[in-house]
C-alpha cells in the first residue's frame, strides 16, 4: 500500500487546491502518468505519478481546498499494473508544451516499499545502460543536464533509490539549500469590528493562496529590506517615433513591439552597463547575477504574477515582443510554469496604462531593485531659453540599499534614461 502525497510543486508553495482528479479508484497508473490537476497560488499544474499500481481509494475528493503539502490525498495498491486505460487529450497539456516538473520532495520510506512517497512532474526516468530506467526527479534530472553528470553514476538518496536534487549537488560539491529563516510572528490582527467597522456592513470574501502568498511576501519586504526611491522623468518623444518604425517593419511578421517591450531592454542594457545593479544581498554575500532576467509585473483575476524574460540583455524587440505576450497570455490563463515566475533578477511594474503618474513599488526579494513606470504625458519642459511640449514619463527605482546604494542606482537610471531618450544607443 503506497500513499500519494501532496506535491509541492514551488518552492514557496505550502498549500494547494486539488483542482481535479484525472484518475478514479480501480484505474491503474504508472510512472508518468498524469493523475490530478493542482491550483497553486499562481498557476494550474499537471501532476504526475511516480509510482506503480492501482488506485485504491481517492482520499481528498477534488475541489478541496488548503490541502497542505505532504498530505496523503489517494492511495495506491501495490504489484505491477497493466497499461491503465487512455485518458481524454484534454487532460494533457497542448501539444509542444512540457509538462511542469516539481521541486524533490524527498521522503523517508521503510524497508519493503511501505509507507509514503511523492508524487511530481516530469517526464519518466531516463534509461540506464542495459535497459535499466533511472529513477531521479525532474529536478535532479535538469541539473545533471545543466552540470554533465551522468545520473547513471550518482547514487539516489530518495525513495527506492530515486536521485534528488542533493544526491547531483553534492557530487558537484553544490551547497546545499539552506533552510529558510524563521519568520517574524506577526503582530496580533484586529477584526474589523475592533476597528470601528459595523457588523453586517461589508461582504468578507475568503483570501486565496494568492491573496495570501503576495500579503506574506510584501509584508516580509516592507519590514526586512532597507530600500530607498529615485525618481526621475524622461522624455519618450524619440522612443515612441523608434517603436513606430519598428513595427511598421515587424508588420508582415505579426510582431507588435509595446512601450513596455522596450523598456524591458533598455533596462536590461542598462543592467548590463552597471553590472552592480544587477545584484542580490545574500547573508554569505552580495550575488552578482551573469544576465539580467527581467520579471514584468502583470495583473491577473486575484492578484499580480510576474514572469520573467531571460537573458533579456542577448535578445531583441521581435522576441522579447512575442515572449512578453505569451507569458502574459499564459499568466493570466494561470499555465505559467514556476521556473517561469519565480528567480527574477529585477522587476519592472508599469502602471501608466492607468493613467498612474508615479509611484514606489515593493521590492520583490531577493532582487536587488525595481523600476515603477508611470503614465508619458504631454508636459511642458525647458531647452535652452525656449518652453516646448514634451511627452514625458516618470519613473521611480526602489532600491534594495544592502547591495544597491545611491550612487549604483543613479549610474543605473541614467544609463537607462539615455536609452529611453534615444533608443538607438540601446544598440551600441
Amino acid at each position: 500500500m503506497t500513499d500519494i502525497l501532496m506535491p509541492a510543486l514551488s518552492p514557496t508553495m505550502e498549500e494547494g487546491t486539488l483542482a481535479k482528479w484525472l484518475v478514479k479508484a480501480g484505474d491503474a497508473v504508472r510512472s508518468g502518468d498524469v493523475i490530478a490537476e493542482i491550483e497553486t497560488d499562481k498557476a494550474t499544474m499537471e501532476v504526475e505519478a511516480v509510482d506503480e499500481g492501482v488506485v485504491e481509494s481517492i482520499l481528498v475528493p477534488e475541489g478541496t481546498e488548503g490541502v497542505k503539502i505532504n498530505t496523503p490525498i489517494a492511495r495506491l495498491g501495490g504489484g505491477d499494473a497493466p497499461a491503465p486505460p487512455a485518458r481524454p487529450s484534454a487532460a494533457r497539456p497542448p501539444k509542444g508544451e512540457e509538462k511542469t516538473p516539481a521541486p524533490d520532495a524527498p521522503l523517508s520510506s521503510p524497508p519493503g516499499g511501505g509507507g509514503p512517497r511523492s508524487v511530481g512532474g516530469g517526464s519518466a526516468p531516463p534509461p540506464r545502460a542495459g535497459g535499466e530506467r533511472i529513477l531521479a526527479s525532474p529536478l535532479a534530472r535538469r541539473l545533471a543536464a545543466q552540470l554533465g553528470v551522468d545520473l547513471a553514476t550518482v547514487k539516489g538518496s530518495g525513495p527506492h533509490g530515486r536521485v534528488i536534487r542533493r544526491d547531483v549537488e553534492g557530487l558537484r560539491g553544490a551547497p546545499a539549500s539552506r533552510a529558510p529563516a524563521l519568520a517574524q510572528a506577526p503582530r496580533q490582527a484586529q477584526s474589523l469590528e475592533q476597528m470601528g467597522i459595523a457588523p453586517g456592513s461589508y461582504d468578507l470574501v475568503p483570501l486565496t493562496g494568492m491573496n495570501k502568498t503576495v500579503a506574506r511576501r510584501m509584508t516580509d519586504s516592507a519590514r526586512d529590506v532597507p530600500h530607498f526611491p529615485l525618481t526621475i522623468d524622461l522624455e519618450i518623444d524619440a522612443l515612441l517615433a523608434g517603436r513606430a518604425k519598428i513595427n511598421a517593419l515587424l508588420e508582415a511578421d505579426g510582431v507588435k513591439v509595446s512601450v513596455n517591450d522596450l523598456i524591458i531592454k533598455a533596462a536590461a542594457t542598462a543592467l548590463g552597463r552597471v553590472p552592480a545593479a544587477n545584484a542580490s544581498y545574500t547573508p554569505e554575500g552580495l550575488a552578482f547575477h551573469h544576465h539580467a532576467d527581467i520579471a514584468v509585473a502583470v495583473a491577473i483575476d486575484g492578484g499580480l504574477i510576474t514572469p520573467i524574460v531571460r537573458a533579456a540583455e542577448t535578445k531583441g524587440l521581435a522576441q522579447i515582443a512575442r515572449e512578453m505576450k505569451d507569458l502574459a497570455e499564459r499568466a493570466r490563463a494561470k499555465k505559467l510554469k514556476p521556473e517561469e515566475y519565480q528567480g527574477g533578477t529585477f522587476s519592472i511594474s508599469n502602471l501608466g496604462m492607468f493613467g498612474i503618474k508615479t509611484f514606489a513599488s515593493i521590492i520583490n526579494e531577493p532582487q536587488g531593485a525595481i523600476l515603477s513606470v508611470g503614465a508619458g504625458e504631454k508636459r511642458a519642459v525647458v531647452r535652452g531659453e525656449a518652453i516646448v511640449a514634451a511627452t514625458v514619463m516618470t519613473v521611480t527605482l526602489t532600491c534594495d540599499h544592502r547591495v544597491v546604494d545611491g550612487a549604483i542606482g543613479a549610474r543605473w537610471l541614467a544609463a537607462f534614461k539615455a536609452m529611453i531618450e534615444d533608443p538607438i544607443t540601446m544598440l551600441v
